[in-house]
């Protein structure tokens, strides 16, 4: 049982509300996680009027930061930071005269349930207060996502990927008419913002359900709308190496990047650097997952059939390129548009580490050199790439020792991480004051060069360095 007058803040809304004698309602996310015994730290409220005026003194009284959301619908936040926790508060005018009819306006009957802030008082309980006009809590205990109403979806065209955030977050099933309305409505996804559309796609992506979600958004026909790039994948025929068509195949290899994530999740290395987040709030593990998906993009441009076999030489640029304009039309950031053009570019990386019974000491320093921070991620996505192809010509044999492969340099990787900071032989400098030279190709050529040779322990000291630095500035 949980006290009313315990949650944070809650007390002081419901003062500021009944001064200025305004009908205020805790509705949505917060009491259906409360009823599902998950902890929530979003409190959405429904206010009959002035709910911005509302937000604004709530955010002074509480020290607490105001954003306004939407001026002409009255929408608002606010966030307070109490005790390393995060709070938000959304406040909302009606959008209908009552609070019932306004109940009729939201996406889910799970997320229909309100509770009366003016009349709580200290010893109330949630579960006394709780109020289920719309008829949502059979739903919530049969794990069911059924829409509000048949205009749904209409409302707001994002309620169409809410539905499958909602499935993977709470591993719900999605009611049968709720589907039927889905299909019928998909297109209307098009008119909703790619920044929506990329945080409701995220939610889906930090889930361990990411790729059975992935996979009905493909059977609804909306995984192509909202990313119409990867529909050049379908139907494109692969060779021997393969049993599965190229779409098939990127969609289970997230289905094995998930398992291979859970496999990993007792190592601490491991698991700190999936939890990292590159840019915003989006952890890499959700961006390996996307890369999981795109990785093979660039296949049907450059499938050639070569006499009795099929090619795909080059795809691996030609789809940076394709994955550079999603991430774009996405509004990814900078870094996570980077990291993931990387591991598109890079996945097949490992697979040539592995074509060699032990690859050398500078093979493996490129790869780090070249991979960067995502040399893991790309290793994690090589290895899932590899499991999700089991065509005729893939032995066990080929499999074990390119597992082996990817295992070594992720261990290296974090051996790498944890040394002390690389200090270079000689420097920009030593190349001005030896050899006359400045900035240039050539310039980065030497440092680069004597850099590997260094790390390969080919060369030990400065003068050694110097030595092979004038070897290569003679040749130009």
């Amino acid at each position: 049982m949980s006290v009313l007058a315990d949650l944070p803040h809650l007390k002081t809304i419901r003062d500021i509300a009944k001064r200025r004698r305004l009908e205020v309602y805790l509705v949505g996310g917060f009491l259906r996680d409360f009823m599902l015994g998950k902890p929530c730290f979003d409190f959405d409220f429904a206010v009959d009027k002035e709910a911005i005026s509302l937000a604004k003194k709530f955010s002074d009284t509480i020290k607490g930061a105001f954003v306004l959301l939407d001026d002409e619908h009255g929408c608002a936040r606010v966030v307070k930071k109490q005790k390393r926790q995060i709070y938000t508060f959304d406040f909302a005018d009606y959008r209908a005269n009552t609070i019932k009819k306004d109940l009729l306006h939201r996406d889910f009957t799970i997320n229909t349930f309100c509770l009366n802030v003016n009349e709580m008082k200290n010893e109330t309980t949630v579960e006394d207060a709780f109020q289920d006009f719309r008829k949502g809590l059979p739903d919530l205990r049969a794990k069911r996502i059924k829409m509000a109403s048949d205009k749904a979806f209409k409302k707001d065209p994002l309620r169409l990927l809410r539905a499958f955030s909602l499935r993977a977050i709470f591993d719900f099933k999605i009611e049968q008419d709720t589907q039927k309305q889905i299909k019928e409505d998909r297109d209307l996804i098009a008119d909703v913002s790619s920044e929506r559309i990329r945080e409701e796609l995220f939610k889906i992506l930090e889930t361990e359900r990411a790729a059975s979600n992935l996979k009905a958004m493909d059977r609804f026909g909306l995984l192509s709308r909202i990313m119409p790039q990867i529909s050049i994948m379908f139907d494109v025929k692969q060779g021997t190496y393969h049993h599965l068509d190229v779409w098939p195949h990127s969609l289970e290899t997230v289905v094995q990047l998930e398992k291979l994530i859970m496999e990993w999740r007792d190592d601490t290395d491991i698991t700190e650097y999936l939890n990292e987040t590159i840019a915003g709030q989006h952890t890499r593990s959700a961006l390996m997952k996307l890369g999981a998906l795109l990785h093979d993009i660039g296949k049907p441009e450059t499938r050639r059939r070569e006499k009795s076999r099929i090619s795909f030489h080059g795809h691996e640029r030609v789809g940076k390129g394709i994955t550079r304009s999603i991430a774009r039309d996405l509004k990814l950031s900078t870094k996570e548009r980077l990291a993931l053009e990387d591991m598109v570019l890079w996945h097949l990386r490992p697979g040539y580490l592995s074509n060699f019974k032990r690859p050398s000491e500078r093979a493996i320093f490129r790869y780090l050199r070249d991979t960067k921070e995502e040399a893991v991620s790309i290793a994690l996505l090589a290895l899932a790439d590899q499991r999700a192809t089991r065509g005729p010509a893939t032995t066990e044999q080929d499999i074990t020792h390119h597992t082996k492969i990817c295992q070594d340099v992720i261990s290296r990787y974090f051996i790498k991480k944890k040394e002390k900071p690389f200090v270079r032989l000689i420097n920009g400098d030593d190349l001005i004051e030896n050899f006359n030279l400045h900035p240039s190709p050539l310039f980065k050529k030497i440092l680069d060069d004597v850099e590997e040779n260094q790390v390969t322990l080919r060369i030990r000291t400065k003068r050694e360095a110097l030595a092979l630095a004038a070897k290569i500035a003679k040749k130009g």
